[in-house]
């Protein structure tokens, strides 16, 4: 009876780190894209900021690099294609 309990429990601890790492992993932050410049016609790496919109949505509300530019010079309409 102990060995079910000690299972059952090593295996809710393991339901909530895999849970832990997903809502980590694919949760909101920083995530790295890649996308096609509308401006330059050219792939490019960038590093965009996911909040929560709505319950269970992310949107993509910056920008924060580009592989592309040093500066961020363009006008972010790479940020629709995210």
């Amino acid at each position: 009876m102990t060995t079910l309990i000690k299972e059952a429990m090593v295996g809710v601890v393991a339901g909530w780190i895999v849970a832990g790492y997903a809502i980590w992993k694919y949760g909101p932050g920083l995530r790295k894209r890649f996308v096609r410049c509308p401006e330059r016609k050219v792939r490019a790496t960038v590093v965009a900021d996911q909040r929560e919109a709505q319950f269970g949505c992310l949107r993509v509300v910056d920008v924060k690099a580009c592989s592309l530019s040093a500066q961020m010079d363009c006008s972010k309409q790479c940020r629709v294609c995210l």
